[in-house]
């Protein structure tokens, strides 16, 4: 009896391209209306290289809230040419304001508050996303 190899494929992360150098980013991916609007929301916590990208269809300036996002995010607005155009930092959880860059974006990449600093992530780095 032949038995079919195992093919595992990858999980989906974007690979952050800064001063630091390439660090990946393992990602849950949201693409549609209602998982966009839960997002992250009654999570405890979040892994160091975990985050969630939201995939939008077209570029637009994007705003986001933390109601009921119990964890501080960073969240980093890319573009369709995959370069970070914006970063809202360390984003107050429970909060309803609404935070954003007013640049379009395609992507919005959130991971756990402090990441940005503590891996010197800046507007015009350079993302890749691998698995998606």
């Amino acid at each position: 009896m032949l038995v079919a190899p195992v093919v595992k494929t990858p999980s989906p992360h974007v690979i952050l391209h800064s001063a630091d150098g390439p660090r990946a980013v393992d990602v849950e991916v949201v693409r549609t209306d209602a998982d966009r609007s839960r997002g992250l929301m009654f999570r405890k916590t979040l892994a160091v290289d975990a985050g969630m990208l939201f995939l939008f269809e077209g570029d637009e300036p994007r705003t986001f809230w933390m109601h009921n996002t119990l964890l501080p995010l960073d969240m980093l607005f890319i573009d369709r040419d995959l370069k970070i155009v914006g970063i809202v930092e360390s984003a107050t959880p429970k909060t309803d304001s609404a935070r954003g860059v007013k640049k379009p974006s395609r992507f919005v990449l959130e991971v756990n508050g402090g990441y940005c600093a503590a891996h010197a992530v800046k507007v015009g780095d350079r993302v890749e996303f691998v698995g998606l």
